[in-house]
């Protein structure tokens, strides 16, 4: 009678510890699935909006400022060359302001693509990871480009408030990280602004 009083406490006691379990490991699930929503939904709305960034691909650090617009997203280089770019799903523009030469490119045969892929494209991050590391939420997404080339991506955000700090892109053995301050969500846009036009023509 002992043995089983003992074996049905024990029984009880792995159910209790299992259940525990269980519930702790739902709940921290259930937060990160719910982190991660909340970061697709802040960059899907993120339309108005510029932001200045330091890019830094390991040899050269360039300046410059990024903007998205509803259906474009637009970045200007300032430093150490003065260079446009302007994106869309399938169709891009590059002005180079000392040359005065403009190029017009299908942005997926270029290293150019995740800027476009990642602020107005709502479906590219839906079967990324979530990493939590402290206040920092970061989005992480694996796959190949168009030239079957190994690509990671992460997108660093600051936690409560969610706040967009970074971006990280390494294809092969190519790293480019932007960090990302001085945001704006109140952009008030011209109509030509994000136009797939020489500027040129509007000076």
């Amino acid at each position: 009678m002992q043995v089983k009083d003992m074996c049905l406490k024990n029984d009880r006691s792995f159910f209790y510890l299992l259940t525990i379990i269980f519930f702790l490991i739902s709940n921290k699930a259930y937060s990160i699935s719910d982190d991660k929503k909340n970061a697709l939904i802040h960059l899907n709305e993120l339309k108005n909006f510029s932001a200045s960034f330091l890019q830094d691909d390991g040899e050269n650090l360039s300046e410059g400022k990024i903007y998205i617009g509803s259906k474009r997203v637009r970045a200007e280089y300032i430093l150490p060359t003065k260079i446009l770019i302007i994106l869309d799903e399938d169709k891009a523009m590059y002005y180079n302001y000392e040359l005065e030469e403009d190029e017009f490119f299908n942005p997926k045969n270029t290293s150019a693509w995740f800027f476009y892929d990642i602020f107005r494209n709502p479906l590219f991050f839906e079967d990324s990871l979530l990493k939590l590391n402290n206040n920092e939420l970061i989005l992480e997404k694996k796959g190949f480009d168009s030239e079957d080339k190994v690509f990671l991506i992460r997108v660093y955000f600051e936690n409560n408030p969610l706040i967009l700090r970074s971006v990280e892109v390494l294809i092969d053995e190519e790293n480019i990280k932007l960090s990302l301050y001085n945001h704006n969500y109140n952009e008030d846009f011209e109509e030509s602004f994000f136009k797939l036009i020489n500027p040129k023509f509007f000076n």
